[in-house]
């Protein structure tokens, strides 16, 4: 395609691309998702800029002086904090991290979007994630027409909204315990559903930004596109749909046809310890991978739980243990691993699952996690801790069929004995078969001509149409 060319259309361009403005909260597991969808949207001829609140703990692309292109195709100019936002503790807990963006975030955004159009790059559509529900209230204010990308399950955006329009089919403080049906979903009981769906949870901060963030789905939000697949949550999606204008566009994978392996705007230049180089020594299906994602802290005695599981499994392994949790491992944890497994601080996920040493991944079960897995046809072992991941947990066991969860709190012979069951058990099988089932449908959803990519190019001609009205002098063009 000529630089002169539209994208889609094949008739050359008279105006500029539409600029779309990627706004994320600044927790990794929601900013690996967005930079794979920009990445997608750039592939296809858009203008995109990421931007958040960066801090020490963000593993992102490095800015120059505001601004860096990666690939050539993502832009990102982090949103300016006030003189008085000096304090790196602000960005370390993330409830503490949840007030300060909502505080801080509403100006720093309309700062940045006033001079994206005084340097010529007027912004055509906000695409944020959860829980920056104040990106939409500014880009309205601005009539700018907005997306969200929704980075978890539809079968937990589907009970998100039931609970919103009818919290009273839902467990209360009189009935903690009850299950609840969903149109699309299977029965769910209380300790499946995410925690903003608890009483304990619902009216918290979290469950206050989700509630308003979901309440602009229709009114300022007129596009939700959803990291996953339609052939993975049909009926969770068909359900939903009347109600919600969901489009699946994943998985949002970390290395896919869209870039190559050097490309991908999410992943940092850093060392991952010699991970991958490790796992090129090792049989094929051999290794247990486990990693509890950029946030969760299992607690010193379920660190230690692991570590002898893992050595007691007799198995290869490569366990993400972040600096932040390092010092968790007791000594003795460190001397059961010796000899048999791999202990880093990070490694680039997506190349690990999809690496054919590995046979099974011990997972938090976030959705990110669970979709990656998915793709590369790697079974797993659920640990879920908070927010979506026990509604996850529920799906991999019951609906997807491709590995069991771990009881908590994590014993030794527990772990082991999962790890066995996914890896040499009965069912050892029948999960990889499965996995490589779903890994193959995956892979053709992405695909030229698959579902989320016929979903993703009518949302960029959408945004096309959008933005050609708009230079005519329209005001409301959806």
């Amino acid at each position: 395609m000529s630089r002169g060319q539209s994208q889609g259309t094949g008739m050359p361009s008279s105006q500029p691309p539409p600029h779309l403005l990627l706004v994320s909260f600044p927790l990794q597991g929601h900013v690996n998702p967005l930079l794979r969808l920009g990445a997608r949207l750039a592939a296809r001829g858009l203008l995109v800029t990421f931007t958040t609140f960066r801090h020490a703990g963000l593993r992102a692309p490095r800015d120059d002086g505001g601004a860096c292109v990666v690939a050539g195709r993502v832009r990102f100019e982090y949103l300016r904090r006030s003189p008085e936002d000096d304090d790196p503790g602000r960005y370390q807990d993330p409830s503490d991290m949840l007030r300060h963006v909502a505080d801080e975030g509403p100006a720093a955004l309309a700062g940045l979007i006033r001079r994206q159009a005084g340097a010529g790059r007027p912004v055509a559509c906000v695409v944020n994630n959860p829980f920056v529900p104040w990106a939409h209230d500014v880009a309205g204010g601005m009539g700018i027409p907005c997306a969200m990308l929704w980075i978890q399950s539809c079968a937990v955006l589907s009970l998100y909204r039931h609970f919103y329009s009818s919290p009273e089919a839902f467990p209360s403080e009189a009935d903690p315990d009850a299950p609840v049906a969903v149109p699309g979903l299977p029965a769910v009981a209380a300790d499946e559903l995410p925690l903003m769906v608890r009483p304990e949870y619902a009216r918290n901060l979290w469950g206050d930004m989700l509630r308003a963030q979901l309440g602009g789905v229709g009114k300022t939000v007129s596009w939700v596109l959803v990291n996953t697949f339609y052939g993975l949550e049909r009926s969770a999606i068909e359900a939903l749909r009347p109600h919600t204008p969901v489009a699946p566009v994943g998985p949002l994978l970390e290395h896919d046809h869209h870039y190559g392996d050097d490309d991908d705007p999410a992943a940092a230049d850093d060392d991952d310890g010699g991970g991958v180089a490790w796992l090129d020594a090792q049989p094929p299906r051999s290794v247990v991978y486990v990693a509890f994602g950029s946030l969760v802290n299992i607690g010193r005695g379920e660190m230690l739980a692991v570590a002898e599981g893992l050595a007691g499994a007799g198995r290869p392994f490569l366990w993400v243990v972040r600096d932040d949790s390092r010092e968790l491992l007791p000594e003795g944890a460190l001397a059961a691993c010796s000899g048999r497994g791999k202990i880093v601080a990070w490694c680039p996920q997506g190349r690990v699952l999809g690496h054919g040493a590995v046979g099974c991944f011990v997972t938090h079960c976030g959705w990110n996690s669970v979709a990656e897995a998915l793709a590369a046809g790697v079974p797993m072992v659920g640990y879920p801790w908070w927010s979506d991941q026990f509604t996850n947990a529920k799906l991999l066991v019951e609906e997807y069929k491709v590995g069991v969860r771990l009881p908590a709190p994590a014993t030794r012979d527990a772990l082991r004995g999962c790890v066995d069951e996914v890896m040499s058990g009965p069912q050892a099988a029948a999960f990889r078969m499965r996995a490589m089932a779903w890994k193959e449908e995956a892979t053709a959803s992405v695909a030229d001509g698959g579902s989320s990519d016929r979903n993703l190019q009518a949302f960029v001609e959408d945004i096309r149409r959008c933005h050609e009205k708009r230079s005519e002098g329209k005001t409301f063009c959806l």
